[in-house]
């Protein structure tokens, strides 16, 4: 029985990938002309598609896994659904808005030198993402060897979580924009008043969003389990209880990011990337395999990965700073 059991989840497992996959040129389009519109210092419309195909997600989630009982099919179809809606959304906004889009046959030609930036950049901002959905995937690996209750607890309240910070994380994006923005004007004052700022929104946003949580998060589970439940929701609800009050540490991440691109140094947006992880895993691995803490200790793996990324941002930051002073006052003297 267990055999069989497990070649049905390998099955839907395989069918949830096939159809996930198919979703990804639509992602890699909402992408392209979401960077776009936040480089012309709009960073409100890709918020709102993002939004917009968050909430098409959770909805479609809804009827296509419980009232047409289209099981995990039904969840990949949800999402691809709402990536095609994302994508052709703002890729039509795009051409109606901005001039700049509608390319002429005059304007395809290959420039080598801005070739081989981008390049460089895009894979540095691959390479994070690959790094830190590895992450992710060990993470629920883990999970799920703690049962089937464990696992859809965990789950629901990751939806609840990531619709929670994500305005953070496109925050983040937004002030790479700004940051590479002001950094090509020479306006360093700028951005240490910009990253100031970004400090109290992403604080004052982060503090409101955990109250949230903390005071719904048996409501906002019920959304994606039955009330029935009740062994799954106080997995969820104590998940919720431990990483909920800790949103501002990913805030932060989130902007050390956006900081780091911008000025150029994707190297130190990676290693964060790294450090936030690769903590995450290994106390997650180690704390879960005492008896006495078992399961709380992934729970509590996540808010101190993200608060030792922050602690080495910050770090970085110090030094940046104090090696850009020192050579201002080198120029000075000569």
């Amino acid at each position: 029985m267990k055999k069989n059991n497990s070649l049905i989840k390998a099955n839907e497992t395989k069918d949830y990938l096939e159809i996930i996959f198919y979703g990804i040129v639509f992602t890699s389009i909402y992408n392209f002309f979401a960077s776009i519109i936040r480089s012309l210092g709009n960073s409100t419309i890709p918020l709102i598609f993002l939004i917009i195909s968050t909430i098409i997600n959770i909805v479609l989630d809804l009827i296509f896994v419980v009232p047409l009982d289209m099981g995990i099919k039904g969840a990949a179809y949800a999402t691809i659904i709402a990536q095609i809606v994302s994508a052709i959304g703002i890729g039509a906004y795009s051409f109606i808005k901005i001039p700049q889009v509608r390319l002429k046959p005059s304007d395809m030609f290959l420039e080598k030198r801005m070739m081989a930036k981008i390049s460089n950049y895009s894979l540095l901002a691959s390479v994070q993402q690959s790094i830190m959905n590895f992450g992710i995937l060990m993470i629920q690996g883990l999970v799920n060897s703690f049962g089937v209750q464990v696992m859809a607890a965990f789950t629901a309240a990751v939806k609840i979580e990531n619709f929670a910070y994500m305005p953070v994380q496109d925050f983040g994006n937004a002030f790479s924009t700004f940051v590479a923005q002001n950094m090509g004007a020479k306006e360093n004052e700028r951005i240490k008043r910009g990253l100031r700022s970004a400090v109290k929104v992403i604080t004052i946003y982060c503090i409101i969003i955990s109250c949230l949580v903390l005071i719904f998060a048996n409501p906002l589970l019920r959304i994606f389990i039955d009330g029935n439940e009740v062994e799954i929701l106080q997995i969820g609800v104590k998940y919720l209880f431990i990483v909920g009050p800790f949103y501002f540490l990913i805030g932060y991440l989130f902007m050390f990011y956006g900081l780091y691109r911008g000025i150029g140094r994707g190297d130190i947006s990676i290693l964060l990337t790294i450090i936030s992880l690769g903590t995450r895993v290994l106390l997650a691995y180690s704390l879960s395999s005492i008896p006495s803490i078992s399961l709380v200790g992934i729970w509590w793996a996540i808010p101190i990965g993200w608060g030792l990324a922050d602690l080495i941002g910050f770090i970085f930051l110090i030094s940046i700073s104090k090696t850009k002073n020192n050579h201002q006052k080198l120029k000075s003297h000569h």
